[in-house]
């Protein structure tokens, strides 16, 4: 436990008291259908919420319209449920008129690329400091199954009887582009997603998660090929930081072919991934992470973890010192405010028009 200043207040708030998963979880019945992968990202946030030692009542869950969407309402903090696509602009709005608090952004493929894209790519452009969680299903959940700006070419829904025509988003592809400067990507049943979460949480400025995320009901394990339980371990690449890219029980790596600017899949002899040349990550690597973002998955394995770390100066920070700029050496007086200039009095009573 730590000490903590309350900037809005300058209140001493004393230690950070100590909380469990209980203490994270609301009194409201969990309604997501069962066999959902939101629960297991659920279950992961309210076990990572004790270890990161915050306080409830600093910690605000914003989320759009969607089955992920609910997420604010089982977590015993502060949330808003806000509309369609709109989540990034109130989150934005929070952190100006609260700077202290720590927000959470939770999201779908469908509110946050589609409605909600233009709004994404400018929290992310700004780097407003908060979390960002975008559950990809490849699919719309909540209105019954509608192909997603995420939904695979050929997929097959109400809305694309003979099969999708569209060529999917990608959104780490899309974050990056968008000036994101923490990108990272988890799966809901891994074991490794409260890292991923803990890292985003360490980061200043907007740190973007995508997390993929099973629909049991319409695009029922369509991520089994590197997602599933038991099995698929072979098929990612956890990326960490000055760490070799090894997957396949570090059979296989990656190397880098600095002639023609991509990666090649390498074999890895008796341990010696320097001998295969298998490169080294680097998180502060912008390029290697626009290429690990696209890679596609079958020739590759699928890059999981933290793809890209190099933090900026935060949106609120310069609003902040602007404001700060502006105000020195000035008094705060309303009342000479409205006195100087342009201004008139109404007397009387204005008549009844009707």
């Amino acid at each position: 436990m730590t000490d903590v200043l309350d900037p809005g207040t300058e209140m001493d708030l004393g230690p950070v008291p100590e909380t469990t998963r209980a203490d994270w979880s609301s009194d409201q019945e969990v309604r997501w259908c069962p066999g959902c992968g939101d629960y297991s990202i659920l279950t992961a946030m309210q076990l990572l919420m004790p270890e990161l030692g915050v306080r409830r009542e600093k910690t605000v869950f914003i989320s759009g319209i969607g089955c992920s969407s609910r997420f604010p309402y089982y977590i015993e903090s502060y949330g808003f449920h806000t509309i369609h696509g709109r989540a990034p602009a109130v989150a934005t709005g929070v952190k100006l008129a609260n700077p202290d608090l720590d927000v959470w952004l939770v999201t779908g493929d469908g509110d946050g690329l589609s409605i909600g894209g233009n709004h994404m790519m400018h929290v992310l452009r700004r780097n407003v400091n908060m979390q960002i969680m975008l559950f990809n299903n490849e699919i719309y959940g909540l209105t019954k199954g509608q192909y997603s700006p995420t939904s695979r070419e050929g997929t097959r829904t109400p809305t694309s009887p003979i099969g999708s025509v569209d060529h999917p988003a990608n959104p780490c592809a899309f974050a990056l582009g968008s000036g994101a400067r923490f990108v990272a990507r988890g799966i809901d049943v891994s074991k490794n997603l409260p890292d991923v979460l803990k890292a985003a949480h360490a980061h200043q400025g907007a740190a973007f998660v995508e997390i993929f995320q099973n629909c049991i009901v319409y695009n029922k394990d369509v991520f089994d090929a590197f997602a599933a339980p038991k099995g698929a371990e072979g098929q990612q690449l956890w990326l960490a930081d000055g760490e070799p890219m090894l997957f396949d029980k570090g059979e296989k790596g990656l190397a880098f072919d600095a002639e023609n600017l991509h990666f090649t899949v390498v074999d890895v002899v008796d341990g010696d991934w320097q001998a295969a040349g298998v490169r080294v990550h680097n998180v502060k690597n912008r390029v290697m992470a626009h290429l690990l973002a696209e890679l596609p998955f079958g020739e590759f394995p699928m890059p999981l973890g933290v793809l890209y770390d190099d933090p900026a100066p935060t949106y609120e920070s310069a609003v902040i010192a602007e404001r700060e700029q502006a105000s020195a050496g000035k008094e705060a007086n309303l009342t000479k405010l409205l006195a100087k200039g342009q201004t008139w009095t109404v007397s009387g009573t204005a008549q009844d028009p009707i």
